[in-house]
């Protein structure tokens, strides 16, 4: 299977982390990319450097005011005097369309969704070859590929349009989707990290030219918290078609599977005809989390399942975090879909 990844990627090295009012080390370290390249490597992947295909692809999905602040918003924060190493909101408007400071700290506060996805000298730079990583994955397609996996990180699938959140400041499965889309291909989205794909959600939500389907632990009293309820179906154009199959914590292989099942006929029944996994592996029993209880050989058996819907597939990666086996549950589910 083709892989693709760019060294700049490793550029992102984040400090900080809030969570229940402690600050922690950040759970998205850059060490992760040497577990999963070594995952993926053993599942027989052959990786290479993206192409870069400019903001276009990127500016599909999200809007020029938010790139712009990605882009400047660390050098900003420098002048302030005191400011911290990094930059991290300490407020936030109460809706979308209040008004738009000039601040530094503002304007972090509106395009900051939380304390988890703080930016540094070198964020900007991951993201930007995270996200051309998924570009060249999707094109890999296009030219007729039949799958590939695409080791983006930072991952994406908590930032919106204008909104990093959650470890994510591009959403790679988004863009990737996008660009299928705009080629004449009519893709899904389908994820399977522990949290729900906000971001995503958030993106496709009025459309109707791209499904999303996420399984995840239940955001009653899980992160995102606030999206991923099994009402949330679509509105206007796009009702419908976003699907939110939420889990008890702690679900096992069985109980993910037979979900799985469903989340496979909604795909089918929109008559995609290219699928983009955004590839979570934090639903494992032991990852740092504790959402779910998938084991690696259920990962194994997620991957064969997708295999079953025989349809171009890009796998992007998203969560999965430091544990021993977070490369081996990788390789178990590429393995998986290349065995079936």
């Amino acid at each position: 299977m083709k892989a693709f990844f760019d060294d700049r990627q490793w550029n992102h090295d984040p400090k900080h982390f809030m969570a229940n009012g402690v600050v922690l080390p950040n759970p998205e370290q850059p060490e992760r990319i040497k577990m999963l390249h070594s995952g993926a490597t053993a599942a027989g992947c052959s990786f290479d450097a993206p192409d870069d295909a400019g903001l276009g692809p990127i500016a599909a999905i999200h809007s020029p005011e938010y790139l712009t602040f990605l882009q400047t918003i660390h050098k900003r924060w420098q002048y302030i005097d005191g400011a911290g190493e990094e930059v991290i909101p300490n407020i936030h408007p109460a809706n979308r369309t209040d008004s738009y400071p000039r601040s530094a700290v503002g304007q972090a506060g509106y395009h900051q969704a939380d304390s988890a996805c703080p930016i540094a000298s070198g964020t900007w730079e991951a993201a930007y070859w995270s996200a051309q990583a998924a570009i060249t994955g999707a094109d890999s397609l296009i030219g007729g590929g039949q799958s590939a996996y695409v080791l983006s990180r930072p991952p994406g699938h908590h930032a919106f349009g204008d909104l990093a959140g959650g470890f994510c400041f591009l959403n790679n499965s988004a863009i990737a989707a996008e660009r299928l889309r705009a080629k004449g291909l009519r893709p899904a989205i389908l994820d399977v990290d522990v949290h729900h794909g906000n971001g995503t959600q958030g993106i496709f939500y009025n459309r109707d030219d791209v499904l999303t389907v996420s399984l995840h632990a239940d955001p009653e009293r899980f992160y995102p918290f606030f999206w991923g309820h099994a009402h949330e179906r679509g509105a206007g154009a796009g009702l419908g078609y976003n699907l939110n199959l939420p889990l008890q914590r702690g679900t096992k292989d069985a109980d993910f599977l037979k979900t799985l099942e469903t989340a496979l006929v909604r795909v089918q029944a929109y008559g995609a005809d290219v699928v983009v996994i955004a590839l979570g592996l934090d639903a494992f029993i032991d990852d740092p989390f504790k959402g779910l209880a998938v084991t690696t050989e259920g990962f194994g058996r997620i991957g064969a399942a997708i295999a079953g819907l025989n349809l171009p597939t890009l796998l992007v990666q998203e969560g999965g975090y430091l544990c021993d086996e977070l490369g081996e549950n990788l390789t178990s589910v590429l393995n998986g879909f290349q065995g079936a």
